[in-house]
């Protein structure tokens, strides 16, 4: 199944098939197969939540809502060696953050091992199941492939041979009990034994030929601790721990659909309350990578600085950022729900956050790049307090004074000393509105040794308060400005992607490649010494503005020598809507 480009919400699958997954659940209650329905999000605690679960628990608990029923958050922790609390920590904070709340329905799969051990009895004594002595190799070697669970994926349904029975397949069902509870109390090494399903080694499927449910591992659980050196493999608890809480709907990414017999064949098998497996297509973000492996490389390779780096897509680093939940909901909601994987444009992510942060931002003003303009004509030692506008979508929010005085700070780049065309800013001879104030003509400039500019000079039109001119004297440009006398020194941080590629993933597929091969090396730029209004020394950690003429930022948790640190978020021009309209 190929992977399709999209830009426009919806566009990568047939609007008949935009709930699917509303329509089975539909025909589950009219058939009487369930009478109330009850989903659950699960992750596995060994990484930070990304942009894609959004997508993945949206779905999850949306469904729950849209029927009246019920939503889980369970911890499917059974791999003790890359699971700990912080991720477990980390997690319900990103869920929570998102606005989702799963009450008092909070699971742990560690919770049933002692449930999960006794079914895997049950289907030992049904012949379903036998302890083997192959090695993990050995194992691959007899199903006829190398593949491993993990990588399988769709490549698990191919043309191959059909594999060999183990030479253990045959044991009794009384020996396999006793060899299963030897394997729990201890007796046998790490990797000596493990615990298969007796399926069909000819299968064409590779996942159903003999699958391990338990392998022995002493590895300290940051549950259990060391209660257990058995644990279950994926395959085997998620099914019965979905059983366990009368889970009706199992909905899942597609890459789970090769998986689906399996489930149903352990839950045949345990004879247990019959959930039902649903797989719709996975969130894939052009410029981005969204796989947890590849996420925990960039963090211990050091490519980024930790799980909530402002250009990491995990909902903590899209949270430090300066996005919303609102918007991301918006996002998640408008890309639909599909059965063919495609790829969104990062583009329009960034559309639906604008329209979020358009509405909500307070409005100020910052420089980042500053330049010295100096009023000859203001009165020495004056201020004024000039009214600003704190978001013209929003009249509730008011307006604000802002300082203004004969020093001001403004874009270097608003000031050229020779023009180049259609240059409508500071030069010598040319007049600009100051934004909120007044209209000022370019005297002349300074420069020091170097022949570097140091500052601008001007004069300023005392009948021109509010950027009007009483004489219509055509005035093209309007640039933003910080009184110097008290302006706040802040640190900026300028984010781009983190990819230069559109598709990094796919570096990873071609010979000797790796998906770092694409990373931007100019993704980040600080910039130390910037200036904003002086509104903005009370901002808060989360505190999100729109720098006016500059884009969106949002005050980090981080403070550089007495300085706030301000991200940016996202620009002002939206890519999104120019590239939809040339579609």
């Amino acid at each position: 199944m190929g992977t399709e480009d999209t830009t426009k919400p919806g566009a990568f699958f047939p609007a008949e098939n935009a709930d699917f997954i509303s329509e089975f659940i539909k025909e589950d209650l009219k058939s009487g197969r369930f009478s109330y329905v009850h989903t659950r999000f699960p992750p596995e605690p060994n990484g930070w939540l990304h942009i894609g679960h959004c997508k993945a628990f949206y779905i999850d608990f949306t469904m729950a809502e849209k029927f009246g029923g019920k939503c889980n958050l369970r911890f499917d922790d059974t791999n003790p060696e890359k699971e700990n609390v912080s991720y477990v920590d980390a997690i319900k904070r990103d869920v929570k953050w998102m606005g989702y709340d799963w009450e008092d329905r909070e699971y742990y799969a560690s919770d049933y091992y002692e449930y999960l051990y006794d079914l895997a009895v049950k289907i030992i004594r049904k012949g379903r199941a036998y302890v083997d002595d192959l090695s993990e190799d050995e194992i691959s070697e007899y199903r006829g492939t190398s593949a491993d669970r993990r990588t399988a994926g769709k490549s698990a349904v191919a043309v191959t041979p059909p594999g060999r029975n183990s030479p253990y397949r045959d044991r009794t069902v009384e020996e396999n009990l006793d060899l299963f509870a030897r394997m729990r109390a201890g007796e046998f090494a790490d990797g000596a034994k493990t615990l298969r399903a007796k399926i069909d080694m000819a299968h064409t499927n590779l996942l159903m030929r003999d699958p391990v449910m338990y392998r022995i591992r002493r590895e300290t659980h940051y549950r259990t601790g060391n209660a257990w050196c058995i644990y279950p493999m994926y395959d085997f608890q998620h099914p019965l721990s979905d059983a366990r809480e009368g889970i009706t709907h199992s909905l899942c990414s597609l890459e789970y659909e090769i998986h689906r017999p399996l489930y149903e064949w352990f839950i045949n098998e345990a004879g247990v309350f019959p959930s039902r497996q649903i797989e719709f297509a996975r969130l894939n973000l052009s410029r981005t990578v969204l796989s947890k492996r590849w996420l925990l490389q960039l963090v211990q390779g050091k490519y980024v600085s930790g799980w909530d780096d402002p250009r990491m897509p995990t909902i903590a680093g899209l949270r430090r950022r300066g996005y919303t939940p609102a918007a991301i909901r918006s996002f998640v909601s408008q890309i639909g729900i599909a059965k063919t994987d495609s790829m969104v444009d990062i583009a329009f992510l960034e559309y639906c956050l604008r329209e979020d942060l358009n509405k909500h931002s307070r409005r100020v003003m910052a420089v980042l790049r500053p330049l010295k303009l100096i009023i000859e004509n203001w009165p020495a030692g004056t201020t004024e307090e000039l009214d600003a506008v704190n978001n013209p979508e929003d009249e509730s929010a008011g307006t604000r004074k802002t300082p203004f005085s004969g020093e001001l700070w403004i874009e270097r780049e608003d000031f050229e000393e020779v023009p180049p065309p259609k240059y409508f800013r500071l030069f010598p001879g040319n007049s600009v509105r100051l934004r909120y104030g007044y209209i000022v003509t370019c005297t002349g400039f300074d420069k020091n040794d170097a022949g570097e500019i140091t500052a601008v000079r001007c004069t300023y039109d005392p009948e021109t308060k509010g950027g009007n001119a009483p004489d219509n004297r055509k005035v093209r440009s309007t640039i933003h400005w910080v009184s110097a006398f008290h302006a706040v020194p802040i640190e900026v941080r300028v984010y781009d992607y983190l990819f230069n590629a559109e598709r990094p993933m796919e570096a990873a597929s071609r010979p000797g490649g790796s998906f770092l091969d694409s990373l931007n090396p100019n993704s980040l730029e600080v910039i130390p010494s910037a200036y904003a209004e002086p509104c903005l020394a009370d901002a808060q950690a989360g505190d999100r503005f729109q720098f006016e003429r500059l884009g969106y930022f949002v005050r980090d948790p981080d403070t550089q020598e007495g300085r706030p640190v301000f991200n940016k978020t996202v620009g002002l021009r939206d890519t999104w809507a120019k590239i939809a309209k040339n579609k």
